[in-house]
């Protein structure tokens, strides 16, 4: 489908909106037709003939005819912004929901920047195309085909100027607006890379400051800044040239109509209204094609942002539910990975290879260097990603075969990156549960460990954090996610090296907690420290996207040589030898 047609779809709900507008306007094309010929009557009957009735009846009418045109557009006016802001809150909601069903690969392709870009200035050029299309659609059209007649019919003798004029100035608006399409979509693309240097940049501020690297971002922001700038120039001056073609053939016109029409009348084959009527057709005619032409530009803008829209419209996730997919989630939790191999769209191989199984009620921990696809591993179990190659099963149920808000209804996920909204802490807590209770919500905050700093703030539950929890520290905003996962009481609990942050004897703590809240079910858990993975029932080594070593970690102390080098290296030699390993 056309970009243009698919977003004007969400117009459909405002129809009445839609066609009452365009009617009010036609109300006032039809007065601003008759005024000019008014105009005549006045000057060639009332004031050529000195008949002071004719002017005065004549000029009472126009003045009314003014108020009702007056009215027909206000009236085209209210109605057109009633359907344009609608219609594109109705877009920019459409747009958020299609982003809420996308997959991590989509979003990781389309970039924060660039859908923030979407949402606002993309939405914002189609909703404006609609306003002025509902308000000039009819009258520039109406106007440009009414005055045409009107000034044929007031006078022949003139009728060359406008045959002139009008083909000439159809052929620079279909010029301007096939070159400006491409350039308004370059603009748009620029003012995608500068929104994602300054989401970077605002979300990194503190990175930014502590490494001093402030006129290392403004330079960055400066090139994106002088690129959206420079494009914006190119595609403006090119739209804007239109305007001095406009004014330059109105004027060439009317100093031809007033010359050729004064020779008319100083030979008494023409009247002075009949001039001044023409040129207000003229006028009319004219400055209707200037207003096509805001139009057609304007248009031109909206289709290359609609483009951009219906990218994100049209966008299939990657990971979709299988045509029939009604199985339940198994009981147990038993996770089984299928030689599994996996990769990110269409790069290279992360993981190769991986089969191993998770019983009920083990704690699966994965180790591995930066790098070695420990969080890719563990977010094909709530299909973030699809696998490539072999299959995940939980209860012997591939996980493509359930439904996925069903498959993560029952999986707590705590992520490697803690994200944190605007809100009260409770309520941050809360999006792992929504009908948790106070009861709940307390058990969930004590075992992460997090009831105690919690409960000593002002206002405890209730308090509000900053933008994404600025005003917590990382152990904090680590262990209230951990909450928000466990309020859940998931059947498969996942921590992606969620307490890296968190200090050793609360980590202790949180973890002999989970080991009672957990019993029975699932957990797995990503750490780079190896004291968070000594108690696990299976250490995974991963090296290089394979498992290099499986086991616990008395068994793997003697087996594996990467597992003993990172033991070696994190807790020393001394802690080898009482380990009972090879120094």
């Amino acid at each position: 489908m056309n970009p243009i047609r698919q977003i004007a779809r969400f117009l459909r709900p405002y129809r009445r909106e839609a066609i009452i507008a365009p009617l009010l306007m036609v109300v006032e094309v039809a007065i601003d037709l008759i005024l000019p010929s008014l105009m005549e009557r006045i000057i060639d009957v009332g004031i050529g003939t000195r008949n002071l009735p004719v002017v005065l009846n004549t000029g009472l009418l126009m003045l009314g005819l003014t108020f009702v045109g007056a009215f027909g557009g206000i009236g085209c006016t209210v109605f057109a912004v009633r359907a344009a802001m609608n219609y594109g809150a109705d877009l920019r909601s459409a747009v958020y929901r299609k982003i809420q069903t996308l997959s991590f690969g989509n979003l990781d392709r389309l970039g924060t920047g660039q859908l923030v870009t979407r949402l606002t200035n993309d939405v914002n050029q189609a909703q404006e195309v609609v306003l002025i299309a509902l308000r000039i659609l009819v009258r520039a059209p109406l106007l440009v085909v009414g005055s045409l007649i009107m000034a044929i019919l007031t006078s022949l003798r003139l009728a060359p100027t406008l045959v002139i004029l009008v083909p000439f100035l159809t052929v620079v608006l279909v010029v301007v607006i096939r070159r400006s399409t491409p350039l308004f979509l370059r603009v748009q693309e620029s003012l995608d890379r500068l929104n994602t240097t300054l989401q970077e940049n605002l979300a990194g501020v503190r990175v930014v400051k502590a490494f001093v690297r402030g006129q290392h971002e403004e330079a960055r922001f400066g090139a994106a800044n002088d690129a959206l700038m420079a494009n914006s120039i190119r595609a403006m001056q090119f739209s804007a040239i239109v305007g001095p073609f406009m004014m330059l053939a109105l004027n060439f016109g009317v100093a031809g109509a007033l010359w050729f029409g004064g020779v008319q009348v100083t030979q008494g084959t023409m009247t002075v209204g009949e001039i001044v009527a023409f040129t207000n057709y003229l006028r009319q005619t004219l400055f209707s094609l200037q207003m096509v032409s805001m139009l057609l530009i304007q248009v031109s803008r909206a289709g290359a942002s609609a483009t951009r829209l219906a990218e994100v419209l049209n966008a299939a996730p990657d990971v979709q539910d299988r045509p029939g997919a009604q199985a339940a989630f198994p009981a147990g939790g038993r996770v089984a990975f299928e030689h599994v191999t996996f990769a990110y769209d269409g790069g290279d191989p992360v993981l190769q290879d991986i089969s191993f199984v998770a019983e009920p009620g083990q704690t699966v921990a994965i180790l591995g260097a930066t790098g070695s696809g420990k969080s890719s591993l563990v977010s094909l179990i709530p299909r973030f990603y699809d696998v490539k190659a072999g299959r995940v099963t939980i209860g012997g149920v591939d996980v493509r075969d359930i439904p996925q808000a069903e498959l993560r209804s029952h999986i707590g996920v705590a992520l490697q990156d803690t994200i944190l909204f605007s809100g009260s802490i409770a309520e941050n807590i809360r999006q792992g549960r929504p009908a948790a209770d106070d009861v709940a919500l307390a058990a969930a905050a004590q075992a992460a460990q997090a009831d105690d700093f919690i409960t000593a703030l002002p206002e405890g539950y209730g308090g509000e954090l900053g933008q994404r929890g600025v005003n917590l520290s990382g152990g904090q905003k680590q262990r209230i996610a951990i909450a928000r996962a466990l309020i859940r009481q998931p059947d498969i609990l996942i921590l992606d090296d969620s307490t890296s942050a968190v200090d050793v004897q609360t980590e202790a703590r949180l973890q002999a907690a989970l080991d009672r809240l957990m019993a029975g079910r699932t957990s797995f858990v990503v750490a780079q420290r190896i004291s968070t993975v000594l108690q696990a029932d299976k250490i995974l080594v991963l090296d290089e996207g394979r498992i290099a070593a499986e086991g616990t970690h008395q068994e793997l102390i003697v087996t594996s040589p990467i597992y003993r080098e990172i033991f070696e290296s994190q807790l020393g030699n001394g802690a080898l030898a009482a380990a009972g390993g090879v120094s």
